[in-house]
């Protein structure tokens, strides 16, 4: 069975790369979290499973994470904390991060705050601002991208004419995917923001550019990244 595609086509996430680290002391207690990008439940788990065995001295290892394009597996963990005053406000600290002005869409992204007992009681409000500040001001440091689905579109074209089309089709913002052949055509790729407007835009220019003599055929989908600007 064909995996139902999401209903948002693009959301931001953390850049492939290291693991974000950010530490923070609050009243002698050490509070380091950190950030990876975590496409699967699988994944986000094994960051809370690594740390626990470096920081295995640290009384607590709280846990939060958001995964999907859609952001529909939202899970957290206290960890021993007093009920609802770590994984939540950690996991409210992911939710809730603008992105871009009015719009907060993280996903794909596992936090862990290990925390260091200093001696000092911190009460339930003093933990819950202990551990969402921890999340916030990592994620404040942490390389973002935007993930955005592309759709594939593919033409059939005369094989003299398919040099020039791509060129032009390059020119004028276009991203070409990969080309084949048949014996009598090239077949021409590209892709386009997976959204109605962009595909209508890539088939019309296309139409142009050949007299409507070719048509542009929606296929498949990919993820890419795309650096923020």
């Amino acid at each position: 069975m064909q995996e139902q595609e999401s209903r948002s086509a693009s959301y931001t996430t953390l850049a492939c790369g290291p693991d974000v680290r950010h530490e923070i002391e609050i009243k002698r207690s050490r509070f380091i979290t950190v950030l990876r990008r975590a496409g699967t439940e699988d994944a986000a788990r094994d960051l809370v499973a690594g740390l626990r065995r470096e920081f295995h001295d640290a009384r607590h290892h709280c846990s939060a994470f958001i995964i999907g394009p859609d952001r529909d597996i939202q899970r957290s963990s206290d960890d021993g904390e007093p009920s609802g005053t770590a994984g939540i406000p950690m996991l409210d600290a992911l939710a809730k991060r603008e992105t871009a002005p009015g719009v907060a869409d993280l996903s794909d992204v596992s936090a862990v705050v290990v925390r260091y007992f200093g001696g000092v009681l911190l009460g339930a409000g003093g933990l819950v601002r202990a551990y969402s500040e921890s999340v916030s001001s990592a994620l404040a440091v942490a390389p973002m991208v935007r993930r955005g689905r592309l759709r594939l579109c593919a033409a059939e074209v005369p094989h003299a004419a398919a040099g020039r089309l791509e060129n032009d089709l390059r020119a004028g913002g276009f991203v070409m995917a990969e080309t084949s052949y048949t014996a009598r055509h090239t077949i021409l790729r590209v892709a386009v923001p997976d959204d109605a407007a962009a595909i209508a835009a890539a088939a019309g220019r296309l139409q142009l550019l050949t007299a409507g003599g070719a048509v542009l055929s929606p296929e498949g989908t990919e993820w890419v990244d795309v650096p923020l600007a």
